[in-house]
């Protein structure tokens, strides 16, 4: 029955998101926020046609919805930008997840013991699981006509790139913050993120080799057709992700990693045919999972945090992540429009709950991480939403034409 009326209103909210089309990505507002925004409506404190749990009290279907929607994510990503760009793009994407993600942990550690006043350990947690950059949300911004018009092809390919490494390479973050936090020692924590990531590399690098070449193999004998290769990668992300978890090993760097192997062995045109893919995860495939996710907003949790909820909010999206990119714009070889861009548009979202909810299958987490962190991605869902349009705008204002082709 719940899952039925999930299903109507995406399906609903997805035909109004096809009609309005273009126009959508010019507005002040993101499939994300709509799709949340209908769930809230749904949810049990309006019309009550979705009566679920609060996220605080049931994890079980959201880390598994999350897990899903991230292979996906992490895989158009992957497969978003030929490999030599991608490769072109190395050098500031490493400096942003070997420099700038572990800052966001921290930073945002920081300020959840300042105003929430929890423990080291709860602290960390919250930190952990909120540093990566979302896929999902990060794609609304860097995605589609209006972003290619409007901002150069470097910014878009480094956040896009962030994105997608930094949400598997977060885990070693949220394994190292669990050990502390008292759910296992701080060896077994290192050594199982070593091993998490490595295996991730070594699971991923030739699963994606395989998969391409089993899909050359298939366009020479004429046996795949159009159709069945423009979902051939979201097979391949589900398969690598279930191999994953049956290795113990970091399913979402897995499928990402995979993803780059195939884009370096498949064809131009497979990766080009892939672009329809991307696109339909950005615009549709997120509005049931954003509909459920309004719907179990714990409102009575984050109305016991006071004002201490709001204020962890402005802090973390003021200070978790764009002064660290202020600071190293000459290293990452940004001007001030691009650092202040890149630097603001770093959404907490879906991979933000799948770390939470990992977080608490491992440990019984004080309620007040699962409540501060949902506030943290309902608010950075809604304010990057509202943003992305009037940020583009900004942006094209303060650079012209001539400079944005010369950041390509």
């Amino acid at each position: 029955m719940l899952i039925d009326v999930v299903l109507v209103a995406s399906g609903a909210l997805g035909l109004a998101v096809a009609a309005a089309s273009g126009r959508l990505r010019r507005w002040p507002v993101s499939e994300p926020v709509l799709g949340l925004l209908i769930g809230i409506v749904l949810g049990p404190h309006l019309l009550g046609v979705l009566d679920l749990a609060p996220v605080t009290e049931d994890q079980t279907w959201l880390h598994t919805a999350t897990r899903l929607l991230l292979a996906v994510s992490v895989m158009s990503v992957a497969l978003r930008y030929p490999l030599t760009d991608a490769r072109s793009r190395l050098r500031p994407v490493l400096l942003l997840l070997a420099v700038v993600m572990p800052v966001m942990a921290l930073v945002t550690a920081g300020l959840a013991a300042l105003t929430l006043g929890v423990g080291l350990g709860a602290a960390l947690l919250i930190g952990a699981a909120l540093s990566p950059t979302d896929p999902v949300l990060a794609s609304s911004v860097v995605t589609g006509t209006p972003a290619e018009e409007d901002l150069p092809a470097r910014d878009r390919q480094i956040l896009s790139l962030e994105s997608g490494a930094n949400d598997g390479l977060a885990l070693p973050l949220v394994l190292i913050a669990l050990a502390i936090a008292g759910a296992d020692s701080i060896g077994a924590g290192l050594a199982e993120s070593l091993w998490q990531v490595a295996g991730a590399v070594l699971l991923g690098v030739p699963a994606g080799w395989l998969g391409a070449r089993a899909l050359r193999t298939g366009e020479q004998h004429g046996s795949t057709d159009p159709a069945p290769r423009l979902l051939f990668t979201v097979v391949l992300a589900f398969a690598v992700l279930g191999a994953a978890g049956l290795l113990h090993v970091d399913g979402i760097l897995a499928v990402f990693v995979a993803g780059l192997a195939f884009n370096g062995v498949a064809t131009g045109s497979d990766r080009t045919d892939d672009a329809p893919i991307d696109e339909a995860v950005n615009r549709f495939l997120v509005l049931p999972l954003f509909v459920a996710i309004g719907a179990v907003l714990p409102w009575a949790a984050w109305a016991e945090l006071g004002w201490r909820g709001p204020a962890l909010v402005v802090g973390v999206l003021l200070l978790r992540r764009l002064p660290a990119i202020w600071l190293l714009r000459r290293p990452l070889r940004f001007g001030r429009p691009d650092a202040a861009f890149v630097g603001w548009f770093g959404p907490i979202g879906v991979s933000a709950l799948f770390y939470l909810c990992l977080e608490a299958e491992r440990l019984a987490l004080d309620p007040v991480v699962l409540a501060a962190g949902s506030l943290v991605v309902a608010a950075s869902t809604v304010v990057h939403g509202m943003t992305s349009s009037p940020g583009r705008v900004l942006y094209r204002r303060a650079h012209t034409p001539a400079d944005r082709r010369s950041n390509a």
